[in-house]
């Protein structure tokens, strides 16, 4: 059933990111996923750690909150149709939020997209597009393509809404813990555009919790950007957490986040492939490299402290080392022969003399 009463659409000269509205829209309209917990996980980490099953979420992803939240505002202001670009999950989640409200959608995706991100768009009835392996490659077709159509972009980094449904998870999860008797002191979310942990730290702003972002080692925009002051892209490295490999952190997000943010923790692939086996072997949770990503920031927190952290310009929420930790686990769309390669990690050659 959706809510007939959908908020009124933002300004868009007003961008309004606002992600208590958004959770209570959101509400009944997706899963709220739950949250898991491993002595194991905890031991590692020297903390209870709270796990946010957002790969559980409808599509696959938390994108379905910020998809739908942006779709169902645009369909009560009147719009026929929409257009996205992402590397996958996110037009996944506009084409399932336009199919709800019977509307066009087109996304574009970069021509190395995985495969089955590709079918699930095309599944729910989207015309796929895809164009060349940037950000702004995908962003040039995306804007020809609205301004033929005339339907609005829900862009994947800088739309308010979009920001404002992804933060929803990490108020979930706040909300959740704290009923639990168990409130969280930190939250760490993966960084691809930088939508999520901006929603992340309006979710958190008024509790003592510090909030982390995530990214690979190579694709840190918004780490080099902390540093400089103002978004700064990066050409991105090689990653198998393709979910979080654009090219420069949205504007919008940087603005809410360079104020907020404790800071960055960058992770490498082999750390990333670790935590995702921990994930699979101890929860018998499959999250994509891109879900799993959080964890792995988790995990080097632990063990290497403040030497692994970009440091951002927000003050310590609690002041204290970390009692309970949130790590949201965005999505869970992989290819089935990369769960096969990452859950068997490389054994050293047996027998071969040192």
């Amino acid at each position: 059933m959706f809510h007939t009463d959908p908020p009124e659409p933002a300004d868009p000269g007003r961008p309004s990111v606002d992600v208590t509205a958004a959770a209570r829209w959101l509400d009944g309209q997706v899963l709220r996923t739950p949250l898991l917990r491993s002595p194991v996980i905890d031991r590692l980490v020297g903390a209870r750690v709270l796990l946010k099953a957002e790969n559980l979420q409808t599509g696959g992803s938390y994108k379905m909150r910020g998809g739908l939240y942006a779709v169902g505002r645009l369909a009560a202001a009147g719009h026929t149709g929409v257009v996205a670009q992402s590397t996958g999950n996110h037009a996944v989640a506009v084409a399932l939020a336009a199919r709800r409200h019977d509307m066009a959608a087109t996304v574009v995706l970069p021509v190395d997209a995985t495969p089955s991100k590709v079918a699930r768009a095309r599944g729910a009835g989207a015309r796929v597009v895809l164009v060349g392996s940037t950000v702004e490659e995908r962003l040039a077709v995306a804007r020809r393509i609205s301004d033929e159509t005339g339907h609005p972009i829900v862009d994947a980094y800088d739309h308010p809404d979009v920001i404002s449904g992804q933060g929803s998870a990490s108020l979930e999860m706040i909300e959740d813990a704290e009923r639990a008797g168990t409130p969280l002191d930190t939250l760490i979310v993966p960084v691809g555009g930088g939508g999520g942990v901006a929603g992340a730290c309006l979710a958190a702003s008024d509790r003592p919790i510090d909030v982390y972002g995530v990214e690979p080692v190579g694709c840190d925009s918004l780490a080099h950007s902390l540093v400089a002051g103002r978004p700064t892209p990066v050409r991105p490295a090689p990653t198998i957490a393709d979910g979080l490999r654009p090219s420069c952190v949205g504007e919008l997000p940087f603005d809410i986040l360079r104020t907020r943010l404790r800071g960055v923790v960058r992770v490498d692939d082999e750390e990333i492939a670790a935590a995702f086996r921990l994930l699979l072997m101890e929860l018998k949770v499959l999250a994509e490299p891109s879900g799993a990503a959080g964890l792995a920031g988790a995990l080097c927190l632990a063990a290497d402290g403040a030497t692994r952290v970009v440091a951002g310009t927000a003050a310590p929420g609690s002041g204290s080392r970390p009692r309970t930790v949130g790590v949201v686990l965005t999505g869970g769309n992989v290819e089935a022969d990369l769960v096969a390669r990452l859950a068997t990690p490389v054994l050293p050659r047996q027998g071969v003399a040192a």
